[in-house]
């Protein structure tokens, strides 16, 4: 009996891989600094693809006692009261701390490159990426604007959605990683349709909201002005609402970008889709940069990231934050355990999902709980 005791608790641990990210930024020290906190540990078993030298270094800047990484030759023998490190590669690394180089671009695609692996065979659960440099990870092997299209490219999704979370706040970009120029070029009606119905399903199934509300923001100043400032929003974004709308899907806008983050209507609303990536990232940013997240909807597998980049001018000064690598940590056990309440219910005819009559009825009837 005793031993089921101990077992048990193991076994309701979420199996979280990280990759080490630039080694030179401060990507170890938010990892070491998130893992260090009892109540992380007592929800995962931990798994950091990296390199064993690399971390040593990085522990020892910080002033944290009694913390050590626990060795593995395998993944499958993490222990789930320890901080496991798998080692991606035996050769010897030459660290420059706080500087963009070519050995730091290198490793952070070999630590990528073996956690989706792992992530493949189910050794883990769900990943969470320490922040890379998106220039010196070039190579034949990661050509990519950054980690979400690579998670894209490599499960071959071609509809999927970068989403900024923090607590109720959610906020995905349509364009995403493309010149200004560009923007509206790229946008049609096809392409926000999917987007609305990539955000709606991603709030239903990884984030347990049972029937959400979107609403969808301007391209132009002003939503357009009816058309004076531009024709995309009638155009193309109008009817890409109406249609998704009639198809059931509680969804509204275009809104103004800067009154409806000015006036705080953006908290009447459980997913927030804008047209461009400023246009979502900077109101974002200002509300939540130190518990930020990014998260990849769309993606057959769970990967969260923190929202913030490599910060090459504060590392190895134990300067770091890790409240956004720890909030991304949470997220990801949250929608590992969302997914699979998700798929539990669907597969039970005994517990139907709400249907849109449903919703609708609710809504007539004063039920705004969205």
């Amino acid at each position: 009996m005793e031993q089921e005791q101990n077992i048990l608790p193991e076994l309701q641990q979420v199996r979280i891989g990280f990759t080490h990210g630039d080694v030179n930024g401060i990507g170890y020290e938010i990892i070491i600094k998130t893992l260090a906190d009892d109540r992380i540990m007592d929800m995962i078993t931990p798994v950091v693809f990296g390199h064993s030298k690399v971390a040593s270094y990085h522990r020892k800047t910080l002033t944290l006692k009694d913390f050590n990484f626990n060795l593995i030759k395998r993944v499958d023998m993490a222990n789930p009261r320890r901080a496991n490190i798998f080692n991606i590669t035996e050769r010897e690394v030459k660290l420059d701390v706080g500087t963009m180089t070519k050995t730091g671009g290198e490793l952070a695609y070999y630590s990528l490159k073996a956690a989706v692996e792992s992530l493949d065979q189910h050794e883990i659960d769900a990943l969470v990426t320490a922040p890379i440099n998106k220039k010196n990870i070039q190579s034949k092997e990661f050509n990519f604007p950054g980690h979400t299209e690579f998670f894209a490219n490599r499960y071959n999704v071609s509809n999927y959605l970068m989403l900024m979370i923090s607590d109720t706040l959610r906020i995905g970009v349509i364009t995403g990683h493309i010149p200004i120029s560009k923007v509206s070029e790229s946008i049609n009606k096809e392409l926000v349709i999917n987007k609305i119905k990539i955000m709606h399903q991603s709030l239903i199934q990884d984030f347990g909201i049972r029937k959400p509300k979107i609403a969808v923001l301007g391209l132009n100043p002003h939503a357009g002005d009816n058309g004076l400032i531009g024709n995309e929003e009638q155009d193309v974004i109008i009817p890409a609402i109406k249609a998704v709308f009639d198809d059931h899907i509680l969804v509204y806008g275009p809104y103004p970008a800067d009154g409806f983050f000015g006036s705080s209507n953006y908290k009447s609303f459980d997913g927030i889709l804008a047209m461009y990536h400023d246009q979502g990232m900077l109101p974002f940013k200002t509300l939540a940069f130190d518990s930020g997240v990014n998260f990849t909807a769309g993606l057959p597998v769970v990967r969260t990231s923190p929202a913030h980049g490599t910060a090459y001018e504060i590392a190895g000064k134990n300067k770091a934050d890790e409240s956004s690598m720890r909030a991304a940590v949470y997220l990801a056990c949250d929608i590992v355990r969302n997914r699979k309440m998700y798929q539990e219910i669907t597969s039970n005819p005994l517990q139907p999902m709400a249907t849109y009559d449903e919703v609708d009825e609710d809504i007539q009837n004063g039920d705004n709980d969205f």
